[in-house]
């Protein structure tokens, strides 16, 4: 075996290891979900054949070709009985794409697909493409809702930063043959994040969006719209409603958006979306959730205070630190739920909890006063109550 082969059979062998490494549920957990110790998805993930050129010939040194700079921010569905991510991968070149992983139970083993995803163009190129939000329809097909993104026609030649971002839909029945629709069209000048509602409402398709003035800034805009439109292949929304706004001195004072598509349950339809606040040391990105009646999408029924989820530990490093983002998630028939979350624009994570301690959470967990008074007066309520109860078993000063 020369040179050439060892460092391949090394390279294969590290990539095997990677994928069968048998996740951990961590031990602490604060009752609403389960955190797990392993990434699900990383740049490491993406197999060999995408990097690298394997002929000895025109690759004598076998360096990378195609080098991968993470993977993040997945879309999710259950298809044929298996755990299906639609990662936004990105190059070193800061491109991003598509791709298929798909896992037998969820937690681990996630494995791409052979090919990324070859995504129809409309008649104005995508120059990058992201954050893929999945939805069965109730019309039969699974829509990819996602971020186009083209440099600003407006931008001086000096400014090479300045971008328009849209809402690119695509749909599909196997994932491997993808029909692209026109983009999304709002009153709004920039669209991100946004979401198709599952189910016709009135025989309209619904859409949660988040209208926002500039590519970065929300300026006017932001909090999480509701628009509707007659038409997917025409899809024009002439309205837009805002159902959840940013708050001052909220973990979404500066700009809020939906995460997956909700999830119906027998309380109201459970809604997972990102809240962002600036800080010192730049914007942090955390999850919390919210529910809307199920007769009424656009009433919002409950809305715990605070965050549900924010990075931990190595989840706060990374490309862009201190993000937590999650636009994928999977509902079981059994009520169990996969959250699929990025941490820091760099890889894929999974927490699981279900369907009941959501609901119990979204329902009773206090909603946010505004004030530091009044989470003082929460904390002494919960005291109140639980002095009554302890009857002296407990030491108030555990």
């Amino acid at each position: 075996m020369n040179a050439f082969e060892e460092r391949l059979d090394q390279l294969h062998d590290a990539y095997l290891k990677l994928i069968s490494k048998p996740n951990e549920k961590l031990v602490h957990n604060n009752g609403v979900y389960n955190r797990y110790k392993y990434p699900v998805l990383t740049a490491a993930h993406t197999p060999l054949f995408w990097r690298y050129d394997i002929c000895e010939e025109t690759n004598p040194y076998l360096m990378e070709r195609f080098g991968i700079n993470a993977v993040f921010n997945a879309g999710a569905i259950k298809w044929r009985g298996k755990y299906i991510l639609i990662a936004r991968v990105e190059g070193v070149d800061r491109k991003s794409f598509f791709a298929v992983a798909e896992s037998g139970n969820g937690i681990d083993g996630f494995v791409f697909w052979p090919e990324p995803v070859s995504l129809p163009q409309t008649d104005e190129a995508d120059v990058n493409v992201y954050d893929m939000r999945l939805t069965q329809h109730e019309d039969g097909w699974i829509y990819g809702l996602f971020c186009t993104e083209r440099r600003d026609p407006s931008a001086p030649a000096t400014d090479q930063s300045m971008a328009v971002a849209a809402c690119g839909i695509t749909r599909t029945k196997d994932f491997l043959n993808w029909e692209r629709l026109p983009d999304l069209k709002t009153p709004s000048p920039q669209q991100r994040n946004v979401v198709l509602h599952p189910e016709f409402v009135d025989g309209l398709y619904a859409f949660y969006t988040r209208p926002q003035d500039g590519f970065i800034e929300a300026g006017s805009g932001g909090g999480i719209g509701l628009g509707f439109t007659k038409s997917i292949e025409n899809p024009i929304i002439d309205d837009e409603v805002i159902i959840h706004n940013k708050v001052y001195h909220t973990v979404y004072e500066a700009k809020n958006g939906a995460g997956p598509a909700p999830i119906r349950t027998g309380k109201g339809w459970l809604h997972l979306a990102h809240g962002v606040r600036n800080t010192a040391a730049g914007l942090r990105y955390v999850l919390y959730m919210f529910m809307t009646d199920l007769n009424d999408i656009g009433k919002i029924t409950h809305c715990p205070g605070g965050y549900f989820l924010a990075p931990e530990g190595d989840e706060r490093i990374g490309d862009v630190s201190n993000v937590l983002f999650c636009n994928g998630w999977i509902a079981e028939d059994n009520g169990k739920v996969f959250i699929y979350y990025a941490s820091s624009d760099t890889r894929m994570h999974v927490a699981t909890t279900t369907i009941g301690q959501l609901i119990d959470y979204v329902v009773n967990t206090p909603e946010d006063g505004y004030r530091s008074e009044s989470s003082v007066q929460k904390i002494l309520s919960i005291i109140q109550k639980n002095k009554a109860l302890v009857d002296g078993k407990y030491s108030v000063r555990a």
